[in-house]
């Protein structure tokens, strides 16, 4: 079978373009909270993400978790990105430099604009996520 795993430059580069990432936050009882998330990543630096201030996954989280984000190609060929890390920061997000870039990187300038005034009132906390392990796959390199 061929061998199916990213560069460096590919996986960074994968992590990078846009996809609906799925955090996985461990919990001391039970499942892990598993959830959709928007995220951002620019290659070499760390993953970050938004999450709501009083939101399950911010009461989960605390700087030292470790997580697990994910991110996937849904088209044919398929391809993903698992990201095991830990968090290394959680501080408040800004409207401006945090919550409305990311709202654009989504839905574009004017829905994304309109997204943050939308929610403005909803503090939101940034959480910055170091890649200590990426594991990948890229079925595209199975096709000759």
């Amino acid at each position: 079978m061929s061998d199916t795993r990213m560069s460096e430059q590919e996986r960074q580069s994968f992590l990078a373009d846009l996809h609906v990432g799925v955090l996985s936050i461990p919990r001391q009882n039970g499942a892990p909270l598993t959830a959709p998330i928007w995220y951002d990543y620019q290659p070499g630096s760390e993953v970050w993400v938004l999450v709501g201030k009083n939101s399950l996954k911010a009461r989960l989280l605390s700087e030292g978790s470790q997580v697990t984000l994910v991110a996937q190609q849904e088209a044919m060929p398929y391809a993903y990105v698992s990201v095991e890390g830990s968090v290394t920061e959680i501080c408040r997000a800004d409207k401006d430099q945090d919550t409305l870039p990311m709202a654009i990187r989504y839905l574009g300038a004017e829905m994304g604009a309109a997204y943050t005034e939308a929610n403005a009132a909803n503090e939101s906390l940034r959480v910055s996520i170091r890649a200590d392990r990426w594991l990948t796959v890229d079925y595209a390199k199975t096709m000759g």
